[in-house]
């Protein structure tokens, strides 16, 4: 066994030059703008438009409420159409408003929402489909706008894992009603915290915009319930000077995603997600699968094997949202009704993928694991 190692978690968030970050803060000193879309903050805008290739962007303090904000634009109620298989914060979003999750089971080779179970869960009720780009793998855009737009439903796309990402050359945040990022530490861009919605219109732009400050359209106008979702200049600024690095931190997760990979390929029982065709990747995170009959030991054995290393990965996701106390009075959150989810959960282990891992830590991570 190689020497042991500092502790490493299942990410880290990559931080440009100190020096060059302070730049930006003189400059919020000197003009004492530090909120209520400053400039850095539009200037930010403007250049994500550009990077993403997407028309209207909406900068938020963190993704949860540009999510809960997305849902009030749309007038979602009732019930929505989601997948247990996520974050909690998707379907938080929803019981701010009452509304009524519905789990639909994933489709096992991607994670992602199985556009084929979407049809059977449909009811009067339903208002929305709120899929996920899991792990930044872009869903079946095309089917689920197939289904969506036979029902009259709106799609929310919860994209929080997938800047940059792109099929066949398109954006994949252009696709759905709205598009709601995360600029979280743990995303591949950061801004501290952050957020956004994408949107394809100006009015669209301008309600959003409305609804993130209060609901307030002038000095004493107030045309909505609105909440308070503003980014700040502090956190523009980082996320301009993100944008300077972007390419190569993608560029290196990707290495290391794809040295993972090479070195794991041949263990019985460890299985992985592949790249999509036609599909740019961000390589927010790099999961794996334990079959715990074929690979001789269970995931959280292996789980906790790593840890007595020093090596912190994550079961993202685990347990499912349905599994939560919130969410078990559901009829579609009862056990047996997504089978692949609860298989899935119970296998999961997103190994430590980020730009500063180093190749010894990597080679150590892979060689626990064939210990194991």
């Amino acid at each position: 066994m190689k020497k042991e190692t500092d502790s490493v978690h299942v990410t880290q968030p990559h931080l440009p030059p100190l020096e060059e970050f302070q730049g930006y803060l003189e400059k919020i000193w000197e003009s004492k703008i530090l909120t209520n879309k400053g400039p850095y903050h539009q200037q930010l805008e403007e250049e994500l438009c550009k990077y993403l290739g997407v028309k209207y962007i909406s900068l938020f303090a963190n993704g949860t409420l540009a999510l809960i904000t997305a849902l009030q634009e749309l007038k979602i109620t009732g019930e929505v159409i989601t997948t247990p298989y996520s974050f909690v914060a998707t379907t938080h979003s929803l019981w701010w408003y009452n509304i009524k999750p519905v789990f639909v089971d994933i489709d096992p080779e991607t994670c992602n929402l199985d556009p084929e179970k979407i049809e059977s869960a449909i009811s009067p009720k339903t208002s929305a489909i709120l899929p996920v780009h899991v792990y930044g793998n872009p869903c079946n855009v095309e089917r689920i706008k197939e289904i969506a737009d036979i029902y009259g439903l709106k799609v929310v796309y919860d994209a929080c894992h997938t800047f940059g990402v792109t099929i066949n050359g398109e954006p994949v945040l252009n696709f759905g009603d709205l598009s709601v990022m995360s600029f979280h530490a743990t995303k591949a861009f950061n801004t501290f915290e952050g957020g956004a919605i994408i949107s394809h219109d100006e009015v669209t732009k301008k309600r959003i915009d409305n609804l993130k400050n209060f609901g307030f359209a002038g000095e004493t106008k107030v045309v909505a319930p609105g909440i308070n979702g503003k980014m700040n200049e502090i956190q523009a600024a980082m996320g301009l000077l993100q944008l300077k690095y972007i390419d190569s931190v993608i560029e290196k997760r990707k290495q290391i995603v794809r040295k993972y990979r090479r070195l794991l390929k041949n263990i019985n029982g460890l299985s992985y997600l592949e790249d999509f065709p036609g599909v740019k990747h961000c390589y927010s995170y790099f999961p794996i699968f334990i079959d715990k009959e074929e690979f001789g030991m269970s995931r959280d054995a292996l789980y906790e094997k790593l840890k007595q290393h020093n090596i912190h990965g994550r079961r993202y996701f685990y347990p499912l949202i349905s599994q939560f106390p919130s969410y078990r009075g559901l009829d579609s959150a009862l056990p047996g009704k997504s089978p692949v989810s609860e298989r899935i959960t119970e296998e999961v282990i997103c190994l430590p993928a980020y730009p500063d891992l180093e190749d010894k830590q990597l080679e150590l991570i892979v060689e626990i694991i064939n210990k194991a």
